[in-house]
Formats: structure tokens, C-alpha cells, sequence
């Protein structure tokens, strides 16, 4: 399965059980252009829209580019995200026709070569490029749990390639590049945690290994849930590279 494949029975569980960014986050991707309304942003790999509308809601016009047509159809709608399908690699987007690239939980999934190129011909002068992680911060014990389990029944390297990705996005232009480290958190009930773990591709869906990591969730749901939530501490990476007008013509 292709990595624009593998979200296609994920779709609804993303949009329900994945966290948003916090507004901090996305006020230090904007420092320095002025009024949002003003702005045009490509947000790679926007699964769901779920950055999409954190820009939107600012004012921006949004491309949010996304090859999976079941990510895609689960978005809400929004008369400021226009909805394309393209890849990081080939976004269908005009030379230099936005202000900001945006990559949200997906970077890993690209050629970072290719899209930092791709990047580089559709942003504007003084346009960035923004990758962007919500991290597990397992300093918190039941966000050390989740994040146990998650080791325990993960199927593939994703958290690896996560972690090689990042190193990527810092490596682009290291003088040129700012990192950001925000707190952030989402609230989970019972069935949202499921969700949370469903929506994630290296995680089990069915068969024994499912019914052995849902039945490990109820348990840390059990053990921590108060007033009948979790909480899950996280911390949002920013990395924000300044792409400036002589790498353009490169």
C-alpha cells in the first residue's frame, strides 16, 4: 500500500480522535505577515483539514492539498480551504503563488527532497516553509501509558520515520531556521481514545492484536480517566525555514 493509500479507512476516525494545534503555534507560524486575510497557504497532506481550518479561521485563503479522496470527503467544508488533489510533491499550484507552506503531521510521508523543492517553487519571496509535530509528552504518566502501547502493538516504523523526518525539516537551512516548542493538550473520552488510536495507520485494526491493544486502552482509561476523560499532554513542534528569494532560483 502506498503512503497516500494507507488513511483510506482512517479517514473518519482522524477527523474524530486527532488533536488540533495551539493557537500559539499557528501565531508563530504567521509572525511577520501582517494580516492574515491577506495571505495564501498550502498545507501538505491535509488529511482531514484539521490545520486547514486553523489558517482559515484566521482569515487565509487555504489550498489544502491531499491525495486521498476518503481524507478529503471527510473534511467540513469551508468557504476559505480549497480542496486539491495533489501531493507534496507535485502540488498543481502556480509558481510562487503562496506565502506559506504548511506541513502538519505528514512530513514523514513525503519525499523531503521533492517537496522541499516543490516548496521552494510554489512559495513567494519571503515565504516559509512550516513543519509541524504534536509529540507525545510522556513526562505525564498516562501519556507514558498510550505511548506504551503504542510501542507494544505498532506495526511499522512510523515514530521512527517521524524522528528522521524532523531531523529533515532542520537540516533545510539550519541559518535559516526557527524551532518552537508549544505545550498543548486534547481531552479524550472513552470512545475518543479508541478513536485516537484507530485513526493512527501503524496501529492494529482488527484481528487479536486489535482486541489485546483496545482492551490495553480501556484499562489506562480505567486507570486514569477522571470525571470520565483522559488527557493527553503533548508538545507541538514548530519548525519554520525562511526560504529566501536566492533558494528559489536555485
Amino acid at each position: 500500500m502506498s503512503f497516500t493509500d494507507r488513511f483510506t479507512n482512517h479517514a473518519g476516525a482522524y477527523a474524530a480522535g486527532r488533536p488540533s494545534y495551539p493557537p500559539a503555534s499557528i501565531d508563530a507560524i504567521l509572525a511577520g505577515f501582517g494580516d492574515p486575510s491577506n495571505l495564501a497557504v498550502a498545507d501538505l497532506g491535509a488529511g482531514t483539514g484539521i490545520s486547514s481550518r486553523l489558517f482559515a479561521d484566521r482569515g487565509a485563503h487555504v489550498f489544502a492539498i491531499e491525495p486521498n479522496a476518503a481524507m478529503r470527503s471527510a473534511a467540513e467544508p469551508d468557504a476559505r480551504i480549497e480542496w486539491v488533489d495533489g501531493t507534496a510533491e507535485s502540488t498543481t499550484l502556480a509558481d510562487r503563488s503562496v506565502d506559506i507552506v504548511g506541513a502538519f503531521q505528514a512530513w514523514h510521508w513525503f519525499d523531503p527532497t521533492v517537496a522541499t523543492a516543490e516548496a521552494r517553487r510554489i512559495v513567494r519571496p519571503g515565504g516559509i516553509l512550516a513543519v509541524v509535530y504534536n509529540e507525545r509528552d510522556e513526562r505525564d504518566y498516562f501519556t507514558l501509558g498510550y505511548g506504551d502501547v503504542v510501542r507494544r502493538y505498532s506495526t511499522d516504523a512510523t515514530e521512527q520515520r517521524r524522528a528522521k523526518a524532523l531531523a529533515h525539516a532542520l537540516g533545510i537551512d539550519p541559518a535559516k531556521t526557527k524551532r518552537e516548542h508549544f505545550p498543548n493538550e486534547q481531552t479524550l473520552d472513552r470512545a475518543a481514545l479508541h478513536e485516537r488510536a484507530t485513526s493512527s495507520s501503524y496501529l492494529p485494526r482488527s484481528g487479536e492484536a486489535a482486541k489485546r491493544m483496545h482492551a490495553a486502552l480501556d484499562d489506562l482509561f480505567g486507570k486514569f480517566a477522571v470525571r470520565e476523560a483522559v488527557v493527553m499532554h503533548l508538545v507541538t513542534i514548530v519548525v519554520r525555514v525562511e526560504l529566501s528569494n536566492d533558494e528559489q532560483s536555485r
